[in-house]
């Protein structure tokens, strides 16, 4: 492996030993990996997977990743859950730099909504210069999506601009203090 490679951040906690091999091995073909087991743990998760990737979310990663190696990710992504069960057993943050950094949660009960979810995650690209064209709010530099399981697409959940965070709540955002 070259030490050319960027570094991406892998942090993870609850995970087997294989399931942490299997990603690793995906990332590490494109990526120098930086490892981590979370310390803070969330209470309503048995397992967390949260990968930092250094790229721009852009059509450019996809391309360069390799769609077939993106696709195994979800893959193992979708058995993780799917060997957990039901009820909140898994989340997973996926972070892309760039201008703004965009961030996707997938924390979502049911394994069919949770698979679908993924399988939608990377056409958000196709909407992406539309979802980050704000009209009151200036310096946006980090924007998390959540998946919304009404309408079974992924939604702008929180943004965070000029210091402040706000979120969307009935399609308006509001600054939360």
């Amino acid at each position: 492996m070259s030490d050319d490679f960027l570094p991406v951040e892998l942090g993870h906690y609850g995970v087997s030993p294989w399931e942490v091999e299997v990603i690793y091995g995906l990332l590490r073909e494109r990526f120098k990996i930086m490892q981590n087991e979370i310390t803070e743990q969330d209470p309503n998760f048995v397992s967390v997977i949260e990968i930092i990737i250094p790229l721009a979310f852009n059509e450019e990663f996809f391309k360069w990743f390799e769609y077939h190696r993106w696709d195994k990710i979800k893959y193992i992504f979708k058995e993780m859950k799917r060997r957990r069960g039901r009820k909140n057993s898994l989340k997973i943050g996926i972070g892309f730099a760039g201008a703004p950094k965009i961030e996707f949660i997938l924390d979502v009960e049911e394994k069919d909504t949770f698979d679908n979810a993924l399988e939608k995650l990377d056409f958000v690209i196709e909407l992406l210069s539309y979802h980050l064209n704000f009209e009151n709010i200036e310096d946006v530099y980090k924007v998390i999506y959540k998946f919304d399981i009404g309408t079974r697409k992924w939604k702008m959940h929180t943004l965070f601009a000029n210091n402040k965070r706000f979120l969307l709540v009935n399609n308006t955002w509001k600054m939360i203090i």
